[in-house]
């Protein structure tokens, strides 16, 4: 089945505290890029967590599919105004690699194999909020989804989820990604539709004041 139109009535019970202002819901999977979709083979893939001060870790494919894995099953919503439901996902908490490094910032920049940037507040990728994901539906993740691997933050707009990921740089200051440079919301919440940056946010909203702000985060032991 394809596109629900916003006037369809029939199963709106279903969605009911579900859909966000402004959506509407689909069963398909609208594939949307700023650009070409690469190719990245898994044997020469790695995803990278670079901290505020330049230090680094890596995991090639083989480590990242080693660590602790999650499935989880979400809502999802873009910012051209779909809505998915129940999307089902496999891949490791972002909240395992960031456990992996010490850091004071307060905020992360997701940096992409085509040059795509993202940026996120420290908080909305922590405590399983956000995954690295590399399955979808019970099979690997297509490169046209963002295969071999990318993030799933579904409690803001998919834009935030970036697509063929290759690693977070944790930084003290929010650095406007790609879409935020050109004109979109800096946070992204759907709730609140904020899809550009004349969609404003209101007190305590977003990356302009996180309440992590200076909480350190300790390393793993």
């Amino acid at each position: 089945m394809g596109d629900l139109s916003p006037g369809f009535h029939g199963k709106s019970h279903a969605f009911a505290g579900r859909l966000p202002p402004g959506q509407y819901p689909t069963e398909s999977f609208p594939v949307l890029s700023a650009g070409p979709t690469p190719d990245i083979p898994t044997g020469r893939w790695s995803f990278t967590l670079t901290g505020e001060a330049g230090e680094s870790r890596s995991w090639s494919w083989d480590e990242m599919m080693a660590l602790p894995q999650e499935e989880p099953t979400v809502d999802i919503h873009c910012v051209t105004r779909w809505s998915k439901f129940d999307t089902r996902w496999r891949g490791v908490p972002l909240d395992v690699f960031l456990d992996a490094m010490e850091t004071a910032a307060d905020f992360v920049v997701a940096e992409s194999f085509d040059g795509y940037t993202t940026n996120l507040p420290l908080e909305d990728v922590t405590d399983g909020k956000a995954w690295l994901a590399h399955s979808f539906d019970g099979f690997a993740l297509s490169p046209d989804h963002g295969g071999p691997a990318r993030l799933v933050i579904p409690h803001l707009y998919f834009w935030k989820s970036a697509k063929w990921v290759k690693g977070l740089r944790l930084t003290l200051d929010n650095e406007p990604g790609f879409w935020e440079s050109a004109g979109y919301h800096d946070y992204g919440d759907p709730w609140r539709e904020q899809r550009y940056w004349s969609d404003l946010c209101t007190a305590g909203d977003g990356p302009a004041s996180p309440s992590g702000r200076n909480r350190r985060r300790p390393a793993a032991p």
